[in-house]
């Protein structure tokens, strides 16, 4: 079933082309710098409350509103080696960050150019959230970089240190060696109403510290890009859509209110042709702040999950499809259809059942899996929440305990991961007859590769062949476990891509 829905998710979106990073012409950004004192994260003043649509004073509010916001806004340079040996990979790296040599459009046949050392091979933009450095992103303008360059709005440039990625809600936090900047206090995005006027700052074409103005055009957007052209293994996308103009370079910019409080982050794009059309895309600020503070505090992201398995029922075409494969009469409406549970589900815990449909998760509506996934991808593992759900027309509601992947209840940093979960890969055991057609004495297949991890980093990806590790052979995720854990240092690894070309690389243990 999870096969089928996989492959409706290019009907939810047509041309959906990431913000991330300029396309054509390269230029070389600025930087900026100025003072701030509060503390990290600070949110917004309990008092700040959203313009409406008084045409007589929105003029001012979008001055005092682009002052704040510019100077927090940052310009991030990409810099790493871009291999020519996979074409597919390629064009998606040209999905995200644009050709900055010339060759043509995406799609276009065109010579394949490495970036010079000196040149980046992307651009996109960031946002300063605390004095001392921390700075918001997305995740695809920093994927692959061996070297990370912010540049402020004064010019000033600096080499970031990369904190963590999520490529679930396509969210990155980096961190600069400075103290006194500006920055954006986070507002509280549950507040935002559809219509109200928002700014788009960044850093689109080349063009640096621009600023676009436009409304909140619509709320919990599922768009199917995460999934679908990311790596993301559990995306959660609850978009914010506007109106305001959003090009290449944008991404990982601020979505501000007219008060210059940072409502969402630019992500991404509704286009045909690359460019704006009218529809952008930003991660909600709420679910960008948790990220960001999962990662600076924990080193991982905490994500709790209901343990479920289920169906939109507001999109007509998975559940046709759905019907088609089970042979069932399931309608179309509100909610999220309950098709199964994961093991050690904490929704089968608590009493739900195959078929029950959930419509609300503590007081928040539930009208499509864009909700579901933001109401629970913004909780932690052991936080409680209140599930209203439908049984044969009956209403009920019962408390679920929400549970990582691995069925726990609790937090957990970077020292409680598993080998394979601090490299970023599964491995498969290769036959024996493999073995015997390919003359390899041992190997096992990489699955599962994480985006940014340290198996991604040195070129590996799924079904790529890992021979040794640290010299010695690996035969199965046990060798790999046994082999790596409580290792520190330099790891060594022999591995065969899909061309049986042999390649020798490494990473420091993380």
């Amino acid at each position: 079933m999870k096969s089928t829905l996989k492959k409706l998710l290019p009907f939810a979106v047509v041309g959906v082309v990431s913000g991330a990073t300029t396309v054509g012409t390269l230029q070389y950004f600025g930087q900026h710098s100025n003072n701030g004192d509060q503390s990290y994260f600070t949110a917004a003043a309990p008092n700040a409350s959203f313009v409406g649509m008084n045409t007589g004073t929105v003029g001012d509010d979008f001055v005092k509103a682009s002052k704040t916001t510019v100077p927090a806004v940052v310009t991030i340079k990409n810099y790493q080696s871009r291999s020519t040996s996979r074409a597919s990979e390629q064009d998606l790296f040209d999905f995200f960050f644009g050709d900055p040599f010339g060759g043509g459009g995406r799609g276009q046949q065109r010579q394949k150019q490495q970036a010079p050392d000196n040149m980046p091979s992307g651009m996109g933009s960031g946002v300063i959230i605390s004095p001392d450095g921390y700075i918001i992103s997305n995740n695809h303008v920093v994927a692959g970089a061996n070297k990370l360059e912010v540049v402020l709005s004064n010019k000033k440039s600096y080499i970031a240190t990369l904190v963590g990625t999520d490529p679930n809600t396509d969210i990155s936090l980096l961190k600069i060696e400075e103290k006194g900047l500006p920055y954006l206090n986070f507002a509280n995005s549950d507040n935002i109403e559809v219509g109200q006027w928002v700014l788009a700052v960044g850093n689109p074409l080349g063009l640096n510290s621009t600023v676009t103005a436009g409304i909140v055009s619509a709320k919990g957007r599922g768009i199917g890009i995460l999934g679908g052209q990311g790596k993301a293994t559990n995306p959660i996308e609850s978009f914010i859509q506007t109106d305001a103009a959003i090009n290449p370079g944008n991404s990982g910019g601020a979505l501000v209110n007219v008060n210059g409080d940072l409502i969402g982050i630019n992500s991404a794009i509704q286009s045909t042709t690359g460019y704006y059309q009218g529809y952008g895309f930003a991660v909600p600020a709420n679910l960008a702040r948790k990220i960001v503070e999962d990662i600076k505090k924990f080193g991982i992201v905490q994500r709790g999950f209901l343990g479920v398995s289920s169906l939109d029922l507001s999109n007509d075409q998975q559940v046709l499809a759905y019907n088609k494969q089970f042979k069932t009469t399931i309608k179309s409406g509100s909610g999220v259809y309950v098709t199964g549970f994961g093991d050690k589900s904490g929704a089968e815990d608590a009493g739900l059942k195959k078929g029950d449909i959930i419509t609300k998760i503590d007081t928040y509506e539930i009208t499509d899996f864009a909700d579901l996934s933001m109401s629970i991808g913004s909780k932690r593992p052991g936080d409680k929440v209140q599930v209203t759900y439908s049984r044969n027309g009956k209403e009920s509601t019962t408390t679920v305990t929400l549970k990582d992947q691995q069925g726990g209840t609790s937090t957990r940093t970077k020292a409680d991961l598993s080998v394979t979960e601090k490299i970023g890969a599964d491995f498969e055991p290769l036959t024996e007859k493999f073995k015997t057609e390919y003359g390899l004495n041992s190997g096992v297949v990489a699955k599962n590769v994480s985006e940014g991890s340290e198996m991604a980093k040195i070129g590996i990806v799924d079904n790529y062949i890992i021979i040794e590790i640290n010299g010695k052979p690996v035969n199965s995720q046990k060798d790999v476990e046994k082999t790596l854990d409580k290792y520190q240092g330099n790891v060594q690894v022999k591995f065969v891509d899909d061309y049986g070309r042999i390649y020798t690389k490494g990473f420091k243990m993380p």
